[in-house]
């Protein structure tokens, strides 16, 4: 069972801490403000006294300018604390941000299928939002509120016993009231922030399938179902905001029990003559100054419904763990020798490679057993599904085998660091992601300690010169995934890779989007690219397997056949040989 508790307390100890310096102003500056706002009725007090013990009229000006000089500096004091609360707060969700957007690129490939962008967005932005009063408001004003109570009641106990016990019996019991009108709200607010990360992570889905929406004509499908999470969401955000309500109407039920004590205490004291007028205006002033803390403590609480969902999601996120556990092993430098070693491989969660439900575990890799020496290029082939890029995920570790073993230069990839692993190997694929950013940004993935020489003698080598010249800006031209062709795409993928120097290469059907003149056109910067590493082609056009040494082929997760490009295209039995009489393409589509 979550303790909520805990996860306030982690949170806080990691946010706030190393903040500790704008913390302590922010608390001195609310301690201020709190003290200069019980010193004021006090002063209004003894200036309403001296009225009626006759003072001069010198004393009664200093007592009025004191007044106001004690709500100027208190108002201020206010606005300072405030700023640096607000400070504080967005220093610390950004902090938060930043961190869970770092987790979540850690995370396996598993948990991201079974999680929608949109989804993700919605908790690293939607979640983290509702925090914001948290990290300083919530702690710093239900600390002034609690302090700013105390204060009030230790004033109207020096004023009268009695009224300080009943004042107490107010503020006690108000307390309660709103704390447990809390406690009910908290869990539709927290059904209200999963009904949201569901619609936004819908959204999601939609804004990047709207040419297949469209060219299919599943408007009205789409609509259909955009309403049908709205409907399951509106009940749960009433709810929520029924019970924010209810907060607000115990508050006000509170604060009108708090006057009438006030008034009907205090005005019956001063007719006994009890207290002076002084004194009881005070207390009326003080009744009316709890209304303020009271108040708070009503908007942190209801702000707190919101924020123990976010907390108990956010909290849930950042104990996520990886599947992958990071190794101890080096990966060696220079071309890597391959080894798959009874690897058996199915994946888990009900998931398979496009993320759908599955009723059962289905087995995609079987008993595969195959090396390719280092230096060496190996071309995969099988039809659709047989688990050719299961296979390239495994190399590049994003999944663990259930049974078998995985080599990269004799490294078992489970005790292989990850970082460097993956520095080792460059992967290819037919959809290559580009971001909206200049064309240097897009090959070095923003890093800035990648110089321009170190791109621009990329591209020569791939012998990519005269396409960059072709280009308005050079390395400054902003482009995007729309405005580069598919062939252009690959121009930087490739580019991407040869920056990182690898020993091994995937390029999983890479080539399978290009029309063959452009094919042709890439042909001199993919020589270049697997000289002196060890590559594996996954293909479904023969000429692209052409510069193999080696042939694999797989059938339902199985090695069918695998042997020396020349040696198996020269038995009339072998099934690369059917595939070079049949045609390569039309057998595998």
């Amino acid at each position: 069972m979550r303790n909520p508790f805990r996860d306030y307390r982690r949170l806080l100890e990691r946010y706030l801490a190393p903040q500790l310096g704008a913390v302590l102003l922010m608390v001195t500056l609310l301690l201020a403000s709190i003290a200069l706002q019980l010193a004021g009725p006090q002063v209004a007090r003894s200036f309403i006294d001296a009225i009626q013990a006759g003072a001069n009229e010198e004393s009664l000006i200093r007592a009025a300018l004191l007044f106001i000089a004690v709500s100027l500096v208190q108002k201020a004091m206010s606005v300072l604390a405030a700023y640096w609360s607000e400070r504080v707060a967005w220093t610390a969700t950004n902090a938060l941000r930043a961190d869970l957007t770092t987790h979540l690129l850690k995370l396996d490939p598993g948990f991201h299928k079974a999680h929608t962008p949109g989804e993700l967005i919605e908790r690293v932005d939607g979640d983290v939002n509702v925090l914001a009063g948290f990290f300083s408001s919530f702690v710093v004003q239900l600390l002034g509120s609690a302090l700013l109570l105390i204060g009030v009641l230790v004033a109207v106990y020096w004023v009268d016993v009695r009224l300080g016990l009943a004042f107490t019996v107010f503020v006690l019991l108000a307390l309660v009231l709103l704390g447990q009108v809390r406690q009910f709200g908290t869990p539709h607010w927290r059904q209200d922030r999963q009904h949201s990360a569901a619609f936004y992570g819908y959204v999601g889905e939609v804004l990047t399938a709207t040419e297949d929406i469209r060219s299919s004509g599943a408007e009205g499908h789409i609509l259909r179902r955009f309403f049908d999470h709205l409907r399951d969401w509106w009940p749960a955000r009433f709810k929520a905001d029924v019970w924010g309500q209810a907060l607000m109407m115990a508050a006000i039920v509170a604060f009108a029990v708090g006057d009438a004590i006030a008034y009907g205490v205090g005005g019956s004291l001063y007719r006994q003559g009890a207290i002076s007028l002084g004194a009881a205006y005070m207390v009326i002033a003080y009744t009316a100054m709890l209304a303020a803390p009271l108040e708070t403590i009503r908007v942190q609480l209801q702000d707190l419904q919101q924020a123990d969902a976010g907390i108990a999601r956010v909290s849930e996120l950042l104990e996520t763990k990886s599947r992958l556990e990071d190794g101890a092993d080096s990966v060696p430098a220079g071309a890597l020798s391959v080894e798959f070693r009874a690897v058996r491989f199915a994946y888990e969660d009900g998931q398979n490679l496009n993320g759908n439900r599955r009723e059962e575990q289905a087995t995609i890799l079987e008993d595969v057993s195959f090396r390719l020496d280092a230096g060496r290029v190996l071309g995969l082939l099988g039809r659709t599904g047989s688990g050719k890029t299961t296979m390239a995920r495994l190399l590049f570790r994003l999944y663990d085998p259930q049974q078998g073993e995985v080599c990269l230069g004799g490294v078992n990839l489970r005790h292989a660091k990850l970082r460097e692993l993956r520095s080792r190997v460059g992967l290819v694929t037919q959809d290559v992601q580009l971001f909206e950013a200049s064309l240097r940004d897009n090959i070095t993935f923003f890093d800035p300690g990648i110089s321009d020489e170190r791109v621009l003698e990329a591209l020569e080598t791939l012998g990519l010169g005269p396409w960059l010249e072709r280009l308005p800006g050079g390395l400054d031209t902003l482009i995007s995934g729309a405005t580069l062709s598919a062939g252009e795409a690959q121009l930087v993928a490739l580019a991407r890779v040869l920056l990182r120097d690898p020993g091994l290469i995937i390029l999983d059907e890479a080539s399978s989007r290009l029309d063959p003149a452009t094919e042709r056109m890439l042909e001199q910067a993919w020589s270049k690219l697997l000289e002196g590493r060890t590559a594996v082609i996954i293909a479904h056009r023969l000429s692209t397997v052409e510069r193999a040494d080696d042939i694999l082929i797989l059938e339902h997760g199985r090695v069918v056949e695998h042997g020396l490009r020349h040696s198996l295209a020269a038995d009339p039995l072998s099934r690369f040989a059917a595939l070079r009489q049949t045609g390569l393409e039309d057998v595998l589509a």
